[in-house]
């Protein structure tokens, strides 16, 4: 992808032509062998980094005027600092290999109208510096350009993650294997959250097709053509997020007794289909063999005959904490009731969605990504006081 990105990119592409040495690490562009002066009055070679604004595979004008620089204290040529463009000092990690010590500022009249005039900014403040003790050095080696392979899922570049600076904190969830039973409104709604994570792999579980009341409770849109179709679920949802990132694996049936082995090697896995005894020996078998899970499920009831009462549930088993599930029943092993609502296709696009963003917060509670100061493993929504109830302390 870095290659497209800057045979795409005007600014990237001319920085490359013109013998610099540039690559792109998950949204970061890295501009390396720059000469500089340390506090010692000797020349070094540090690097540049600043995070992309993209539109697709082509870059838009920098966001703002700031980049980072990772390497000594960058000098004048008599040993002082740089205080001309250092704004801040730190080392900070900002994906796994990946680190600067500081951070630069020069903002021009208008800003940078794209990368080449911004990186080269930056470049000759450090280079004019350098040259005035070896006026050989150069910021454009001209470096064999190797085959770049980026260790990425996603098709296209991640830029929001280097932007926002959390790459690190981003790779808690890059988990090798997340399988979601259960494609319906909620379990889609998941595959819409989990699919913009990092993970390796992501395995689909559902035997049932996409029917028309499916479409008016998961997330996009679904052609009349694609409805008419009536494709299976898995592959449906597959072929969509395959689209945006590798790894999406549809398996064409139930969750039963008989392909429980199916969920051996996962990492963590989203329950997201209706109890009975399947479930029940889902759950016995995660259990078994340590894996965590979150189990979701709603309910909801009308309220006379012109409104709608309900709430939403999500359950979260660890390893660590399980016996909730079954000493306070927080997992109902029984068919749905035929009175529910739910059960009779009513369109509640939004209650799916709330239920797969709070069991997909959880996940990364639990990994780590987002702060947990309540620790709760049992959840649940009420529509009509929107009242968030949070039991099942650690």
């Amino acid at each position: 992808m870095s290659r497209e990105l800057i045979s795409r990119s005007a600014d990237l592409r001319r920085l490359r032509e013109e013998g610099y040495d540039i690559r792109i690490v998950r949204g970061f562009l890295v501009v390396s062998s720059i000469p500089y002066v340390t506090p010692e009055k000797q020349v070094e070679y540090g690097q540049l980094v600043c995070p992309l604004a993209l539109a697709g595979e082509v870059t838009l004008p920098p966001p703002d005027h700031v980049v980072r620089f990772a390497g000594k204290t960058p000098s004048y040529a008599n040993g002082t600092r740089l205080d001309k463009v250092i704004h801040s000092s730190g080392r900070q990690e900002l994906m796994p290999d990946l680190w600067v010590d500081f951070t630069f500022s020069s903002k021009p009249a208008g800003g940078y109208p794209d990368y080449y005039a911004k990186m080269t900014t930056y470049i000759k403040i450090l280079v004019a510096e350098a040259r005035s003790i070896d006026e050989t050095v150069t910021a454009t080696p001209f470096r064999v350009v190797e085959t770049e392979d980026e260790d990425s899922v996603f098709l296209y570049t991640d830029n929001a993650s280097s932007r926002a600076e959390i790459g690190m904190i981003n790779q808690k969830l890059a988990l090798n294997r997340v399988s979601i039973v259960g494609l319906g409104g909620t379990g889609s709604y998941i595959l819409d959250l989990v699919a913009k994570t990092p993970v390796r792999q992501i395995d689909l579980f559902d035997g049932d097709r996409l029917l028309q009341h499916n479409a008016f409770r998961s997330p996009g849109a679904p052609s009349v053509e694609e409805l008419r179709e009536v494709p299976f679920k898995v592959d449906y949802w597959a072929g969509i997020y395959s689209k945006m990132r590798r790894g999406v694996v549809p398996h064409l049936y139930y969750m039963d007794e008989q392909h429980l082995a199916e969920l051996d090697g996962s990492d963590f896995v989203f329950l997201a289909f209706d109890g009975g005894a399947n479930k029940k020996a889902l759950v016995q078998y995660l259990e078994d063999r340590g894996i965590a899970f979150i189990d979701v499920g709603m309910g909801l009831y009308k309220v006379g005959n012109d409104c709608l009462g309900g709430q939403v549930r999500t359950v979260a088993s660890t390893p660590q904490q399980r016996e909730h599930v079954h000493a306070r029943g927080r997992i109902p092993f029984v068919e749905p009731s035929e009175k529910d609502e739910y059960e009779q296709n009513i369109q509640i696009a939004d209650l799916n969605a709330l239920n797969a963003v709070m069991a997909v917060i959880k996940w990364k509670k639990l990994a780590g990504f987002y702060q947990d100061l309540e620790g709760e493993h049992f959840s649940l929504y009420q529509v009509n006081g929107n009242c968030l109830i949070n039991e099942d302390r650690e």
